[in-house]
Order: C-alpha cells, then sequence, then structure tokens
C-alpha cells in the first residue's frame, strides 16, 4: 500500500514538474523567438551571402570560397583589422580603469550626493550611440567646437580634430570611453559590495595602506568581475559603429574606419554585399577566439 502510494506522489511530482518546464518554455518563448528571428536567421542568410557575389540586387551567383580567398588577400582588409585592435587595445584598458576608477569612488555610501552621481556617470549609456557621436563632434568641431574655443580664449593653438588622424582616433576614444563606462561602473560597484568590510579592516589594522589593500584584496576579489568586463568591453569595441560614423565618418580618411564601417560601406556604398557578408563572418569568428581564450584565461585564474 505505501509502495502505491509513493509511487502516486512521485507520478503528480513529475507532473508538476513538467507543468512548470512548460510555463517556464512558454515565458521564454517570446525570447527565444526574437532571438530565432533577428540574430539565428540574419546569420544564416549571412552565411549564404558570404558564398555569393550577392550586390544587394538581382546579382547572386554562388561563389563558393571567391571571397574568403579574396578577403585575405586583401590590404584594405587588413588594414581595417588593424586599426580596430589598435582601438580596441587602447580603449578596453582605458575604460576599465575609468570604469573601476569610478566604481571605487562611488561605492561608498557616506559621499553625498552619491545616487546623483551614480546617475550622471550612468546617463550616456541612456543616449543613443548617435547623440553619442552628435555630442562629442560639437565638443570636438574644428570649427564650431567648445574645446577649440577654449583653447582660442586661452591664446593656444587650435586643434584640427576632424583633418589630423591620431586627433581623430583620440576622439573616438574619448567618445567611446564616455558612453561605455557607466554600464561598467555598476558592475564594478556591485562587485565591490561583496567584499567583506572586515578582511579589509584587519588588513588595515595590520599596517597595510589602502594601496596595498587594493591591490592585494580588492583587485584579487574582482577578477571574475574584471575578465567579465573586459570581454564585454572587447566584443563592444569591435562592433563599434554608430558612434564612430557619426563623430568622424571613419575620417581622416580611413583613420577611423574600424571593421563595421568597412563592412557598412563595402556592403552598402560599393555594393558588394556577399563579400561585407563574408567580411561579417570572419569579424564573429575572431570575436568567437577571443571570447574563448579569454574566458579559459579566467577559467585558470578562478582554479
Amino acid at each position: 500500500m505505501m509502495k502505491k502510494m509513493n509511487e502516486a506522489a512521485v507520478a503528480r511530482k513529475g507532473k508538476g514538474f513538467d507543468t512548470r518546464q512548460a510555463w517556464a518554455f512558454a515565458f521564454c518563448l517570446p525570447n527565444i523567438l526574437f532571438f530565432l528571428i533577428f540574430f539565428v536567421a540574419p546569420a544564416i542568410v549571412g552565411v549564404w551571402y558570404s558564398l555569393t557575389n550577392y550586390n544587394g540586387f538581382k546579382q547572386m551567383d554562388f561563389v563558393g570560397l571567391d571571397n574568403y580567398i579574396r578577403l585575405f588577400q586583401d590590404s584594405d582588409f587588413y588594414s581595417t583589422l588593424w586599426r580596430t585592435v589598435l582601438y580596441s587595445v587602447v580603449s578596453v584598458p582605458i575604460g576599465y580603469v575609468v570604469s573601476l576608477g569610478f566604481g571605487m569612488l562611488l561605492s561608498s555610501e557616506k559621499i553625498k550626493g552619491i545616487t546623483i552621481l551614480r546617475i550622471l556617470i550612468y546617463w550616456p549609456i541612456l543616449l543613443s550611440t548617435i547623440m553619442v557621436g552628435l555630442t562629442w563632434r560639437w565638443i570636438f568641431g574644428e570649427s564650431f567646437g567648445l574645446i577649440n574655443y577654449l583653447l582660442d580664449c586661452v591664446g593656444l593653438p587650435q586643434i584640427h580634430w576632424a583633418t589630423n588622424s591620431t586627433a581623430a582616433f583620440i576622439t573616438t576614444i574619448i567618445a567611446g570611453t564616455w558612453s561605455g563606462c557607466g554600464t561598467n561602473m555598476l558592475i564594478f560597484i556591485g562587485a565591490l559590495k561583496q567584499i567583506s568590510t572586515e578582511l579589509v579592516e584587519a588588513a588595515t589594522l595590520d599596517g597595510a595602506n589602502k594601496w596595498q589593500v587594493f591591490w592585494n584584496i580588492t583587485l584579487p576579489h574582482l577578477k571574475p568581475v574584471s575578465f567579465m568586463v573586459i570581454i564585454l568591453s572587447v566584443i563592444s569595441s569591435f562592433k563599434v559603429f554608430a558612434m564612430v560614423q557619426t563623430l568622424t565618418n571613419g575620417g581622416p580618411g580611413t583613420a577611423t574606419t574600424y571593421m563595421i564601417q568597412y563592412i557598412y560601406t563595402t556592403g552598402f556604398t560599393r555594393n558588394r554585399v556577399g563579400y561585407a557578408s563574408a567580411v561579417s563572418m570572419v569579424l564573429f569568428v575572431i570575436l568567437l577566439i577571443l571570447s574563448f581564450v579569454q574566458t579559459k584565461i579566467s577559467d585558470k585564474a578562478s582554479d
């Protein structure tokens, strides 16, 4: 008798679990459909386009791997990839340091107006990337920009932001850091609040100064979060487009033309959609490899 009751209870439990699974799937279904329609389907179409000579109109002949063969012989592609890597190598560490600095500064509730300061720093993330580009274009404008106006007021020579390749590159770094540090700052604030205050107090009582506390306690505890922030920042830096397009339009020349601008120009200006799709696939593989390597490094560091 007891055996039958236990079997019935297990059956009811299994049935309830299946119902919960069904409800969970139902709630997730809109997101699943959204992902399939707007991410998976375009990715499949992009793979197909990369194997054709599609020009955006009627021409679409299967060419196999010809686009990829030409791609790896294209000096413009390598130049663009190098500029993108340089942008990432410079912008990611700067963004990390700025975000961590703001996170440490604003993690204490003792500072007056702490909420307002957090909102002001996070605010740029709420703007569209086009608005970010327009804002910094007004600040760095050559003939109408705020910075050149202030330099002129104090008798210093104006800077040719739009025609000097180094100056234009710097503007993209500053604008990118400004627009992206808010989210990373909040991530760091959440992680910093998880660090035991007793551990910090014990180190202070043992004679450790602030730098030693940061280097030996704070930074090691932030390793998992730091790797996540770095991975997201690297991916974001490789995908930068609208902000740079609005700020510098990829110029002067191609000095600030990064991978997504190159793909956009190749596909929609030169009508080489098949070739641009091949570049997109290569960029996807590069980001996948970078994410895999960084994840492996993070796993080893956490062991």
